[in-house]
């Protein structure tokens, strides 16, 4: 059986969230939230506790990377995928430096998000053999 994965959604487009949170439900994600900025996607990290996190770069407020640098400072372990459109590849680096799982260019589209989750449901199979 797959493990049913809790995911937070942070983007500041309603339209993009609403897109990632239909995609997420065909894959079968268990709990999907949704955070329009970096400072709810810090309250929210904390309060749902996520498998997966899919964070906007670019962003009013706090900036994703900002939004990653805490979420990762609490939470280490925690798998952050930052999404964005071309014109942040200085921004993927960083975000990569600073821990964040994985990479995903707009526009978002189901087989991408699905590749994702198929490896990170991959690993924790491999770590759970391991234990």
């Amino acid at each position: 059986m797959q493990k049913q994965l809790n995911v937070l959604i942070c983007d500041d487009s309603v339209l993009i969230r609403k897109k990632l949170k239909n995609i997420l439900e065909v894959c079968k994600c268990h709990s999907i939230e949704e955070a329009e900025d970096g400072i709810a996607a810090i309250q929210k990290a904390k309060e749902m506790k996520p498998d997966l996190i899919f964070m906007d770069i670019v962003m009013p407020g706090k900036d994703g990377i900002e939004a990653l640098e805490e979420i990762m400072n609490e939470n280490p372990a925690l798998k952050v995928v930052m999404a964005s459109s071309a014109g942040t590849q200085s921004h993927l680096k960083q975000a990569l430096d600073l821990g964040a799982y994985d990479f995903i260019q707009k526009p978002i589209t189901l087989e991408a998000v699905t590749a994702i989750i198929e490896k990170i449901i991959k690993e924790e199979k491999r770590e759970s053999a391991n234990v």
